[in-house]
């Protein structure tokens, strides 16, 4: 009975603010295709129910009691909240809070200048961005999207590939004008070298530096020396401000080369092995936000660039 009841107070509500829309029982019933006498008797029980009058019936029209005004107010922001919301399903449009999890760097370097072209494509999407450290796991239910740099292996995960990842050093002109020319590898040792402690997971301080050398046949040269820093960002930094030569990802530079303040004194270009994935559980992309936003991620990542898994 308590359900039945709820119910009908529902449906009075709505009479109620149609009636207080035209101040009119005549012109609300137009509008709800019943007659005058039914909407004058839904008033009726609905003020009986609540306990107070909502209308004060005048010669000829009807006018509001302080009541009335205050709860018509309440129920039209309410019906027009719901009429938004419906109007928003029927065409498409998504809303809802999305956590997407990944390194500091791949926030700040490469999703930061892209996310006002997701903004304005799904503008009710809200997007929780969570910058973790690649040393700690990835677990399930932490997450909506993550994407992180790896070999693609995520036990009990899903994933699709981003991008590869391609490095190569990178160094402030200025640096080179105090030093002996840095036109061949060897040329390094009389360089201070800048490392990413956290450049991917399981890496050691390193392993950047080693790989990139190891790759293009470099003679031997010690690189277990210079800064270190466990930021990809201060890493830069860094050697914009003349510091060092670092490990660039080629992901994850901006317009650091196109104005000038970093420069490439090599051509080689290498891929690491790792690459960036979007990781999900598994049936996330059922949700059609998640699988929004995970699209949009793929659509940015294959403008100008190839994705290999």
């Amino acid at each position: 009975m308590s359900r039945l009841l709820h119910a009908q107070t529902h449906a009075w509500l709505k009479v109620f603010a149609v009636s207080a829309r035209h101040l009119s029982f005549t012109r609300a019933a137009e509008e709800l295709h019943v007659t005058t006498g039914a909407v004058s008797q839904q008033i009726k029980q609905l003020e009986e129910r609540l306990g107070f009058k909502l209308f004060r019936r005048l010669p000829r029209r009807l006018e509001l009691t302080e009541e009335g005004k205050r709860l018509a107010a309440v129920v039209d922001e309410a019906y027009q909240s719901v009429g938004l919301e419906v109007k928003r399903l029927r065409s498409g449009v998504m809303s809802g809070v999305i956590r997407l999890r990944s390194v500091p760097a791949f926030l700040s370097k490469w999703l930061m200048p892209r996310l006002p072209r997701l903004q304005a494509r799904f503008p009710d999407i809200e997007l929780q961005v969570i910058a973790e450290d690649s040393s700690l796991s990835l677990r399930e239910g932490e997450f909506d999207l993550a994407v992180d740099l790896n070999d693609g292996h995520y036990p009990g995960l899903s994933i699709t590939p981003l991008m590869e990842e391609i490095i190569f050093p990178v160094c402030s002109p200025a640096l080179m004008r105090r030093r002996p020319a840095l036109s061949r590898p060897q040329d390094l040792a009389w360089y201070p070298l800048l490392h990413d402690v956290t450049a991917w997971r399981g890496g050691h301080p390193y392993a950047e530096w080693e790989h990139y050398l190891e790759a293009i046949e470099a003679p031997p040269l010690n690189v277990r020396r210079g800064y270190t820093f466990n930021r990809h960002r201060l890493t830069l930094e860094a050697a914009v401000a003349g510091m060092g030569v670092a490990i660039a990802r080629q992901a994850l530079l901006t317009d650091e080369l196109r104005t000038g303040s970093l420069i490439a004194p090599f051509p080689q270009r290498i891929p690491t092995g790792k690459r960036y994935g979007i990781v999900y559980a598994q049936g996330s992309l059922d949700d059609r936000r998640v699988r929004a936003v995970h699209d949009w991620l793929l659509e940015e990542a294959c403008r100008g660039m190839v994705i290999k898994w």
